[in-house]
């Protein structure tokens, strides 16, 4: 319920941004219940609630209290419409509302917050219209008619897809490749001795693990999980990667791509195409501990591994979405990883992480739990709802900020943040009077040259403060940093220094093997932090 004060913060903001938006309608009502508030109804409903504010006039900007406005035939009027007062509702699956009054400039307003329905629920709809015209989502200050695929994903939020085992009509036998066929049989076995059991024939093996039905056609998820080239037929079911020069797409004076790589052939293989595509255009650290050098990406290649992965066996690939790719977006400030489909089987944005496995491709998951990776151990899925725990733990282990997740009715996104770096013309000048060097910063802004470097030089050139500043020099650097007693965390220092985390990490390592610093907690904790040894 919103009180006096809520109410009159709100009506505020309204005022500042003299508009409605998201999460408040205003409407006058001056001659009874307008006829449009159920469509925002019904857009509240169906994306994430909201406040109807009645008996406001938004004219100009200045919600001002609206002349005549009758708050008691008002309220009737929509009861009445929610079925509430004897008659039928005037929307399908009406939302739980609350209804109170308030005051603004010593006018009485109506207030209704409207709840968002639950995926089993959704949509709410207007019933003169049907459901496929009179079903409406919220964008802003605006009320938006559900296109068809949203509509379907809301409708089949709950409903096991049948995609992934539908026959592809011309598809044959030739059109599997046999190596990942034989890998698809062993492994599975070797996960569950019966499940080829009493299977004699190589069809009928092919039958039991749902690459192929009974009359030897080719399933859908074989043909994806196995198949020679799957884009024959079916075009779209890619992966497209693509570097963006500024922060949106398209934006003008900037050429449209700086790299492209539309990534085909079986899953594995998009997969794995798409990671590499992203590793060449982003930057990397490279370093030596004992004989071995190391190189890690400033965002780990297991967490965007699992991204790719979820993308393309969590992804919608009914009819209506098998003209979409899974598409990569590498921008200056962030990479997104967006698929077609919205959550499904009630999983929300909450829910996510707690690790419970729920897949709307459950045959085409199964197979690809036994599609042995071409370059690297193990398998490509583990289909046991850990991927989305296993991301945020990686990142935070890395002291990255966690991917933020985009949950749509039909699109499902992935954002990664990116550090960006800035580039210096200038050679290094000497310490400020903070005593740190005034580093020189690099900005990756994807010109051609940068894909034509070599991953070392690049390394070097992204992680190091300058030519100067060797290892055991930025080590001397962090100590001199830090007085007794004063504790600094890895990010700190990497902000100060103007060096990359990876770089940061091993220096801090490295100090506390040497008896200069000491952790203040394990290396699991994310307020981690490290002081001087005291003397």
């Amino acid at each position: 319920m919103i009180d006096g004060k809520e109410l009159a913060k709100v009506v505020s903001r309204l005022r500042a941004q003299r508009t409605d938006d998201a999460f408040v309608e205003v409407k006058a009502c001056s001659c009874g219940l307008s006829a449009d508030v159920w469509e925002t109804v019904s857009a509240f409903a169906n994306t994430a609630g909201g406040l109807l504010l009645l008996g406001l006039d938004e004219n100009d900007g200045a919600f001002a209290p609206a002349q005549h406005f009758d708050i008691n035939r008002v309220r009737d009027q929509f009861v009445t419409g929610m079925g509430d007062g004897g008659r039928p509702c005037l929307v399908a699956q009406p939302p739980r509302y609350e209804m109170s009054r308030g005051e603004v400039d010593g006018s009485s307003v109506l207030l209704v917050e409207i709840a968002e329905l639950s995926a089993q629920q959704k949509p709410c709809y207007i019933v003169a219209r049907g459901a496929q015209a009179g079903s409406y989502k919220r964008i802003d200050d605006k009320d938006i008619r559900l296109s068809a695929s949203e509509m379907y994903e809301m409708q089949t939020v709950l409903v096991p897809s049948d995609a992934d085992v539908s026959v592809v009509p011309e598809a044959t036998l030739e059109d599997l490749d046999d190596e990942l066929v034989d890998s698809i049989l062993a492994n599975r076995n070797r996960q569950s001795p019966r499940v080829l059991k009493g299977a004699a024939t190589r069809e009928q093996q092919l039958d039991r693990v749902n690459i192929l039905n009974k009359q030897g056609g080719v399933r859908m998820g074989g043909l994806l999980a196995a198949g020679v080239y799957p884009q024959q037929y079916f075009p779209k079911l890619v992966i497209d990667v693509a570097v963006h020069p500024g922060t949106e797409k398209a934006q003008p004076g900037l050429p449209r791509f700086l790299d492209r790589q539309v990534c085909d052939g079986p899953i594995a293989e998009c997969v794995e195409g798409a990671l590499n595509a992203i590793g060449r255009n982003i930057r990397k650290a490279s370093y030596v501990v004992g004989v071995a050098r190391l190189e890690e990406w400033e965002i780990p290649q297991s967490v965007l591994r699992e991204a790719l992965v979820n993308a393309v066996v969590h992804r919608e690939y009914s009819p209506m979405f098998a003209g979409e790719a899974v598409s990569v977006d590498i921008y200056p400030n962030r990479i997104e990883v967006t698929n077609p489909g919205g959550l499904w089987g009630g999983k929300t944005l909450e829910t996510l992480a707690d690790g419970s496995s729920r897949c709307r491709n459950a045959r085409l998951m199964s197979l690809m739990g036994a599609a042995s990776l071409r370059h690297g151990a193990g398998y490509l899925v583990e289909s046991k709802g850990s991927g989305i725990i296993t991301m945020l733990r990686e990142m935070e282990e890395h002291g990255l900020d966690a991917p933020i997740f985009v949950a749509k009715s039909d699109l499902f996104k992935v954002i990664f943040k990116r550090q960006e770096m800035q580039v210096s013309a200038k050679p290094c000048e000497p310490a400020g009077a903070s005593g740190f060097p005034q580093v020189c910063k690099e900005r990756n802004r994807g010109q051609t040259q940068r894909a034509q470097m070599d991953v070392d030089v690049q390394a070097d050139m992204e992680i190091d403060s300058c030519e100067a500043m060797r290892p055991r020099e930025l080590r001397q650097q962090i100590v001199a940093s830090m007085s007794d007693g004063e504790t600094r965390g890895a990010r700190e220092l990497a902000s100060m220094m103007g060096v990359s985390l990876p770089k940061i990490r091993y220096a801090l390592a490295r100090l506390v093997d040497e008896g200069e610093l000491v952790p203040t907690a394990a290396t699991t904790n994310r307020n981690r932090k490290y002081k001087k040894v005291e003397v």
